[in-house]
Parts: structure tokens; C-alpha cells; sequence
């Protein structure tokens, strides 16, 4: 139950500490598995505190206070816990730092969130001057009624906050003045937003420790990192946080951008030349450098990065002596039952080696059956025959979290997660930025960018225009058709234009060269595939008729499909078999390595994004406000209320036109 500054001022002043950053999984199989994974990370990394991220309106409300739980009681990890202020109501707020206490976090990561709705700004009333629009509102809030228990953490952008999705709304001089009000409103500690260009990142803390207010002289600042995991999930990740990526570093992606493996090396280098600039650069006033990794609950690259950069701490003398298969132990500190045993021929020994280290809490000494008298600390031959565990060091375990031996591919099986489309089982399956569903952008840019349709045909225009270029970006997907997909542009066209409105698709693709510019990923001299699906919201009554088709005896065997709406009812090709099915959409066959399937699409992960996929269609219909909205908000509702989310796979691969035959004819 410690305070982060306190553990940070008991630091020495040129002392290097670090923490990690992890998300609620989407499904419960991520989420236990996540389990694991946290217990590893933690005894190989040992980071100073944890941070766990609050989805937007506290849609993760529940999950994020159990995986603090896991974090501080279980695994006994300092925990810092986000929390989003805006679209909340005050009693939601009360019930999280209520939920906080009590599990013992007192740590809090005060943000904003996305911009406030019009149904939250008064709720919490305005007699208390409680409207929680900013995050200086919950600052002032949590002081106001817990005093100094918490200790309270706030954002801040080394490039300045771009609220309006754009660049050119950067500035972080028009920030400074808000960044001082929260800190002189009682903020504890400053935890920045990921950046990716060092000149930007010196100049902001230079400007903020020589600040005129002397408001950031002392204050522990932590710069935030984030680990490179591919090449498509750092460019859109920069994209949603306006976080530059310098030519040199863009240059250096560009030339490895269609091998995943070596995205994840170059970003490692990239990250840890970050840590290593700002390491040398910091100054003795600002006292211990710390740095803050966004996991996106993966372990393999954050791990290179630490072990590179040199910030795991080191082992202390007490827990070092545990680690090794042969400890020196004096008489006096030997167990009662030890002293007295005779063990190879020597009644003292001052020393014994560990039969099975961290496999048993009581490590027993190997002694002949007939002289065995406390089964308690002693093992039979028998037993002793048994192989023991993997000793289960410091050592061992960070070179599982690296991705070494048979262990370590069990570590990092979901290396290189697709999206949605990866494996649900994986911990890191689910949002990206882990904050849940939301529009990814203030409502003005969502109204400036799809204006007020006021019918389908509206909504059918605003789908047509994404897929033409003409619009950036759809609510289901932040960015443009890439050039795999322009490659079945007539036909999403065409489907568009029935009203069935696709969010996602792939081509067939059969044994294409792993270096194509198109469709090529992975290791060079490998061979990729595809199988063709498309994932659309469908009129209910148009429903009917397509499973009609796809169910129809000549189609059946080759296509799996998956429904939902947006009260939960599910239908999908299992219905008569009792195991369901496990669709690997893309798979690579590279020298020197197993089959390797990056994307999955299966029953789990379709029903997280169906509920996820309709919760945007909630969020849309929210942003129009007032009178002038209305028609609008009742159109999307209506919409919202009647559609269905449905992903068709066509299996045969080798048939380029299939899918789109079936569909379209």
C-alpha cells in the first residue's frame, strides 16, 4: 500500500527505476492468461509499480479494479490505477476510489478521457462544482474528499494534445497552463504521453523544470515508451496520438516493414536509443530517472528493451542466494530437523543442494529410505528420481519472457498480435490503447468529418466515400482502404451499395512470396495465404436471405460464418456441431519455423468485437445533440436496433473470386 513518490524519493538520486502498463483483456481466457504472464514479468523485470488503464465512461470499470486486485494483492505490485473522469457520473467515480481503498491501491492516474456528452456534464451537481469536464476537476476532487491518501498522477504531451485530431492543434505551450493548474491543484507526479522524437522530448522537460512557477522543479516526471510491436499497429497507434515518428526512425521501419520479427527488433533499438538519450541527458535536480512502458500487455520487446537498457534492478543478496542450485548455509541458519541428519557421510554440512528450487517450498535433502524419519524435509530415492522443474531464477525467467527455449514460445506465442483477429486466448486481445470503445476522435471532427445523415442512404453514402477515398475514416476504422484490400474495391462496392456495409475484409490469397509488396509479410523466403472474408452489417430482413445462400447444401462445407446484433443474439455455422469452430484466415510457411496463423477468427473474438462494434454505433448516435441532431440520432439508433454483424470465410483459397461470386450473385 505505498505511495509511488515514496517509493521514488527512497530511490538514491542517480538511481534508474521503471513501471509497465497493462489493459483489461477483452475476454476471460485473455484474462487468465494474462495471470501468468504478470507473475513472470514481475519476477523477471521486478518494475518500481504497475500502472492498469480505465476504459472511456469506465466501460472497463470492473475489469480494470480486478486486474488492480491481481496487481496488489496477489502479485504484491505497487499498483497505479487510471481514471477517466469525463462520461461518468459522480457516483461512478466515488465507487472506483471507494473500490481503490479498499483493495489497497493508493495510486491514481487522473485523466480526462474522451470529451464530455452532453448527459454527463451537469450529473454530479453543479452546487458542488463537480462536472468532472477536465482532468483538474478529478484532481481537485480526490484532494477535496481523500486528502492527501492518494496519491495522484496526471498526464502530459512532450508535442502538446491535439483535441481536435488534427496536428496542427498541438501546442505545448498552449498546454503548460492547464499542466501547472493540475499540479498546483495537487497532482503528485507527471506521466507522459508516448513520443518517438527525443528533440521534442528534451525541450518539454527543459521547458517544464526551468517553468517560471517552479511548479515541476522536483516533480517526478516520467517519460512514457512504447515498445515497437509491428509496423501497422505503431503507425496507427502514432496516427490516434499525434506522436511524430522522425524520418530517420520512420526510414529504419520502412526498410524492415514486411518482416514482423525484424519491426520488433528495430523498435527495440529504436526505444531503448531513447531511454539511453534521456538517461545521459538528465540532470541531478530532477533526482531518479524514471520511465514509463505501454506493454500493450506483451512481454518479449519490453523486456529486450530493460534488459538492454540496463534498468531491471539488481538482484538484492537476499533473494540472489535463492536462485542458485547450490546455497551456502551456515549451521545456525539450518531448520531444527536438518541439523540433526546425517547426509553423506557429514552431520554438519554447510552446505546442501537444492533437490528442486522453487517447485517446493520445502527443498528436502536426498537421504536412503531406511533412515528416513521426516518425509517433511527428506526425499526418497524414489523421489529423488523424479526430474525436478526448471529452477525457477531470475535469469531463467527473463530469458522465457525473451522468447528462449520451449518455455519461451509458450511466453510469447502472441508476439504478434493482428488486430481484433488475433487470438482471443491471448492477453493482449482487445482495443489497442486498452480505453475501450469509443470514436477515437472529439465529436466535432466526427460530425465535420460524416455531417448529419438523416436516412440509410446517407449512412450508405458515408461508407461509399470511405471506400473511394474520399473520407479518412468510418467510425469502425480509423483509417483508409490499404492497398490488400483496393484490390477488392469493385466488390465492397458493390456490396455497399446493397446497404450491407462492410467493416473489415481480405482477398484470397494462395502461396504468394512472404517479400510481395501487397501481400507479403513475415520472413523473407516464405510463402503466405489467405482465405477471402468479409465482415458487414446487414439489414435483418437481407439476413435471412443471405444465410439462405451461404447455408444452402452447395455452399455449406465452404463457409463458416458468425452473427450478431445488438441485443446479443447470436446465430453462426457451428449451430449443429458441438465443437466450435477455429477459423486461421492468414497463414505463412517460412524456412526454419512452424506454420505461423496471425490471424484467427472464432466464436470468442467475434462476440468481443460484435459487442464492442455496436457500442460504436451507441457512441455515433450520441455525438448529435439538441434539435439540430435529432434526425440524425434517430436514424443511427434505428439503424443500430436492426442490423446484424455478420463475418462470412469463404475456405476455398484457391478460388480468388469465390467468395464475392456467392455473395454477389
Amino acid at each position: 500500500m505505498e505511495k509511488l513518490t515514496d517509493k521514488i524519493a527512497a530511490l538514491p538520486p542517480n538511481a534508474n527505476y521503471f513501471s509497465l502498463e497493462f489493459f483489461p483483456p477483452k475476454t476471460a481466457m485473455g484474462s487468465s492468461n494474462l495471470r501468468a504472464r504478470l507473475d513472470r514479468m514481475s519476477r523477471a523485470l521486478r518494475p518500481l509499480f504497475v500502472t492498469v488503464t480505465w476504459g472511456a465512461g469506465g466501460s472497463t470499470a470492473t475489469k480494470s479494479l480486478e486486474l488492480a486486485e491481481l496487481c496488489q494483492r496477489e502479485l504484491g505490485l505497487t499498483t497505479c490505477l487510471h481514471l477517466t473522469c469525463t462520461n461518468m457520473s459522480k457516483a461512478t467515480v466515488d465507487k472506483a476510489l471507494a473500490d481503490a481503498r479498499v483493495l489497497g491501491v493508493r495510486n491514481i492516474l487522473a485523466l480526462r478521457g474522451d470529451p464530455p456528452r452532453e448527459e454527463y456534464k451537469v450529473e454530479g451537481g453543479k452546487e458542488e462544482g463537480v462536472e468532472f469536464e477536465w482532468a483538474i476537476d478529478l484532481v481537485r476532487y480526490i484532494r477535496n474528499v481523500y486528502g492527501d491518501y492518494f496519491c495522484i498522477g496526471v498526464a502530459a504531451y512532450p508535442e502538446g494534445h491535439a483535441d481536435e485530431s488534427h496536428p496542427e492543434g498541438q501546442s505545448l505551450e498552449y498546454d503548460l497552463p492547464y499542466l501547472v493548474e493540475k499540479v498546483q491543484a495537487g497532482a503528485d507526479f507527471i506521466m507522459t504521453q508516448l513520443f518517438f522524437d527525443i528533440n521534442a522530448y528534451n525541450k518539454f522537460e527543459t521547458r517544464l523544470r526551468e517553468h517560471p512557477s517552479g511548479a515541476f522543479k522536483t516533480l517526478p516526471i516520467i517519460p512514457g515508451m512504447m515498445p515497437i510491436q509491428s509496423y501497422q499497429m505503431i503507425k496507427r497507434t502514432t496516427k490516434l496520438s499525434h506522436a511524430a515518428l522522425p524520418p530517420d526512425i520512420l526510414s529504419r521501419l520502412d526498410s524492415v516493414k514486411g518482416d514482423d520479427e525484424k519491426v520488433k527488433k528495430v523498435g527495440v533499438e529504436v526505444v531503448s536509443e531513447l531511454v539511453e538519450s534521456i538517461n545521459t541527458s538528465k540532470t541531478p535536480s530532477s533526482g531518479p530517472r524514471g520511465f514509463h512502458f505501454y506493454t500493450l500487455n506483451l512481454e518479449k520487446a519490453v523486456s529486450f528493451i530493460l534488459e538492454r537498457t540496463n534498468l531491471i534492478p539488481p538482484i538484492p543478496v537476499e533473494i540472489s542466494s535463492d536462485e542458485s542450485a547450490v546455497v551456502d548455509v551456515s549451521p545456525e541458519r539450518l531448520p531444527e530437523a536438518l541439523r540433526s541428519l546425517t547426509v553423506n557421510g557429514h552431520s554438519e554440512p554447510h552446505s546442501r543442494r537444492l533437490s528442486s528450487v522453487g517447485s517446493d517450498p520445502h527443498n528436502r535433502v536426498i537421504v536412503s529410505a531406511r533412515t528416513t524419519s521426516r518425509p517433511d524435509v527428506e526425499a526418497t530415492a524414489r523421489e529423488a528420481g523424479i526430474p525436478a522443474e526448471p529452477i525457477n531464477s531470475r535469469a531463467n525467467t527473463l530469458a522465457i519472457s525473451e522468447g528462449e527455449g520451449s518455455l519461451g514460445r509458450e511466453a510469447t506465442w502472441d508476439d504478434f498480435p493482428n488486430g481484433r483477429w488475433g487470438d482471443a486466448r491471448s492477453p493482449a486481445y482487445g482495443e489497442i490503447d486498452g480505453y475501450g470503445v469509443s470514436l477515437h476522435m472529439s465529436i466535432s471532427s466526427a460530425i465535420k468529418l460524416w455531417g448529419y445523415p438523416q436516412s440509410v442512404e446517407d449512412i450508405t453514402a458515408i461508407f461509399l466515400k470511405h471506400i473511394e477515398g474520399q473520407l479518412s475514416a468510418i467510425p469502425w476504422s480509423e483509417e483508409g482502404l490499404n492497398e490488400e484490400t483496393n484490390s477488392i474495391k469493385d466488390e465492397l462496392k458493390l456490396l455497399n451499395k446493397k446497404g450491407w456495409w462492410t467493416v473489415a475484409s481480405q482477398p484470397a490469397v494462395n502461396g504468394i512470396k512472404s517479400t510481395d509488396p501487397i501481400f507479403g509479410w513475415g520472413p523473407k523466403n516464405g510463402f503466405v495465404f489467405q482465405k477471402a472474408f468479409v465482415e458487414l452489417f446487414i439489414p435483418s430482413i437481407d439476413l435471412k436471405i443471405l444465410l439462405a445462400k451461404i447455408g444452402s447444401a452447395e455452399t455449406t462445407e465452404m463457409i463458416s460464418f458468425y452473427a450478431s446484433n445488438a441485443d446479443g443474439e447470436f446465430i453462426s455455422s457451428d449451430t449443429k456441431s458441438t465443437t466450435p469452430s477455429t477459423n486461421a484466415v492468414t497463414w505463412g510457411a517460412f524456412p526454419g519455423k512452424e506454420i505461423i496463423t496471425p490471424t484467427i477468427i472464432e466464436e470468442v473474438s467475434f462476440r468481443a468485437w460484435a459487442e464492442e462494434a455496436f457500442g460504436i454505433w451507441a457512441e455515433w448516435g450520441r455525438a448529435y445533440v439538441g434539435e439540430d441532431g435529432k434526425r440524425t440520432r434517430e436514424v443511427i439508433e434505428g439503424v443500430r436496433g436492426d442490423v446484424w454483424l455478420i463475418n462470412v470465410i469463404h475456405h476455398g483459397y484457391l478460388e480468388k473470386q469465390g467468395l464475392w461470386d456467392l455473395l454477389l450473385s
